[in-house]
């Protein structure tokens, strides 16, 4: 932290928030030789993308919020000269369905001829793989062309339109509902709930919502890397933003825990943060700053006007296991299942049904869900002894359950809603998963949920919105401005989810963030 001699020291740059996207733009903005301060409310930075041990005696250290990585740029790592790794994934995902009295479902990875036999034996034709195909090379064409935009100044709508240069493509993703497009492709109610669950991650919406938010989710879930691959990060998700950090403050910017700004009074030209540590308070000035929280976050820091309230929409659950559970579908290898995107409760109709029942205010009889083991890809994140006996880890996101429903009770909705999902797991399983979780020091069942209101107390995400509030199109639109993080304030920019072209663990709006400021003093 800075020393209290220098409470009121001028900076180039002061970053509200020391998550990950404030830390790519601390790194960046440092090593462009800027004085840069840091300050972040919690007593660790990395934010929402943190490796910790949330299980008391146990050596396992989980991704306990944000957990795969997909749309983080090679461009940002290599410029920062991070020491970090991600894993590949060899099954993308398994869905277990019971069809004719009979426990089945389709496997999703392992190579071409397998994913093929995987589809006949469920739909028992090549139509529904022959569609997959076209669908998702259709859909990666797309990901090549708009996945480097995502670090440009942002494109006019109608450039990116013409860089894509499909226009079938153009109006299943970015004008048409995204049900549309699936329900012209598929036939099959499983395969097309598979399709749909990436436009649902962490977003409330019905297929055919007309307000396209399920188009934008499903485009960032499909665009990262230019291929889609939701690829493992090595030693979890703090391994980034320990790595982030370490590149910050080796280039000289100065990272304050523990302090929670404020106030930002602006005149456009010279900023003032006002901050408050366990000790007292302070003042930080600065040319610029930068707020890595959320739009609600900003306007209250600023005074202006709040913008729409945001709400979240889904259940995280932490887990480990003593060992992995046995399927009712014996011809799938449970470490195959679990490695990569296992799907719950997902096909088409009763994700449907599930948000239908929610947006009744009730939750949905049956919670849909997916889960994947990072410890099959990465077991570094296990302690060697837990390794040596077999134990996994499990990580479930819950879709269909906004913040509302929390609203009355959350510890007894959380409770019911725990309970209800995991049943629906288990009617996919040879034994109970309670059956395969591991005991803390104390003697307690290895598991955890968090609802969007615990996210909005930890975190203080808006409505527990992972994404900090609805995603938005990659391109320009009105008040947009060039890098998409600009405010009404010109030295204001907000660096967080919330920006344009934000949400997942991107680093996008904190690069933009600081290549907008270095445009500004270079110019």
């Amino acid at each position: 932290m800075p020393p209290a001699t220098e409470a009121t020291r001028s900076y180039d740059a002061v970053i509200v928030g020391g998550g990950h996207n404030g830390l790519v733009a601390a790194a960046y903005l440092a090593r462009a030789g800027r004085t840069v301060l840091v300050l972040e409310r919690l007593g660790r930075t990395g934010g929402a993308a943190v490796s910790t041990r949330p299980f008391a005696g146990v050596d396992a250290r989980l991704s306990r919020y944000s957990y795969l990585v997909s749309l983080l740029p090679r461009k940002i790592v290599r410029d920062l000269g991070l020491d970090f790794r991600v894993r590949g994934r060899t099954i993308s995902s398994y869905t277990p369905v019971e069809r004719d009295g009979r426990p089945t479902g389709l496997l999703v990875g392992g190579g071409e001829r397998r994913i093929r036999e995987a589809f006949e034996r469920l739909t028992g034709g090549k139509t529904e793989y022959q569609a997959w195909q076209r669908f998702y090379a259709m859909t990666g064409r797309v990901a090549e062309c708009v996945f480097p935009t995502l670090t440009e100044p942002l494109p006019a709508r109608e450039e990116l339109r013409r860089r894509i240069d499909d226009e079938a493509a153009w109006r299943a993703l970015f004008e048409e509902p995204v049900g549309v497009a699936i329900e012209e492709n598929f036939a099959d109610d499983l395969v097309r709930g598979v399709v749909l669950t990436d436009a649902l991650i962490g977003t409330f919406a019905d297929a055919h919502d007309a307000s396209l938010r399920q188009n934008r989710c499903f485009l960032y879930h499909v665009i990262g890397g230019g291929t889609g691959a939701w690829d493992v990060p090595v030693g979890g998700m703090g391994a980034l933003t320990d790595a982030l950090a370490t590149a910050a403050r080796s280039a000289g910017a100065v990272l304050a825990t523990g302090h929670e700004a404020v106030r930002i009074e602006t005149d456009g030209q010279t900023a003032e943060v006002a901050y408050r540590t366990a000790d007292g308070e302070g003042v930080a000035v600065a040319r610029h700053v930068l707020v890595g929280a959320s739009p609600q976050e900003l306007a209250a820091l600023t005074g202006d006007p709040a913008p729409e309230p945001a709400e979240g929409a889904q259940l995280k659950v932490n887990m480990l296991l003593k060992r992995l559970p046995r399927l009712r579908d014996t011809a799938v290898d449970p470490r195959e299942a679990f490695s990569g995107t296992f799907h719950v409760a997902e096909g088409y109709g009763q994700l449907a049904t599930a948000h239908a029942q929610a947006a009744a205010g009730l939750l949905p009889a049956a919670p849909p869900s997916e889960i994947y083991c990072h410890s099959l890809t990465d077991p570094t994140i296990l302690g060697r002894d837990l390794a040596d006996r077999g134990y996994q880890t499990l990580t479930l996101f819950g879709l269909h359950t906004p913040a509302r429903l929390f609203a009355a009770d959350n510890d007894a909705v959380r409770d019911e809603l725990l309970k209800s999902t995991l049943a629906q797991l288990d009617a996919h399983l040879a034994e109970p998963i309670a059956d395969c979780l591991a005991l803390d020091a104390d003697g307690r069942p290895c598991i955890e949920a968090k609802t969007p209101l615990d996210l909005e107390r930890d975190l203080r995400l808006p409505g527990g919105n992972i994404f900090h509030r609805d995603l938005s199109w990659p391109y320009a639109e009105d008040g947009t401005g060039r890098w998409g993080v600009e405010t009404r304030h010109a030295n204001v920019l907000l660096c967080g989810a919330g920006a344009v072209r934000g949400g997942g663990v991107s680093g996008v709006p904190g690069h933009n963030a600081a290549m907008a400021v270095l445009e500004q003093r270079n110019g």
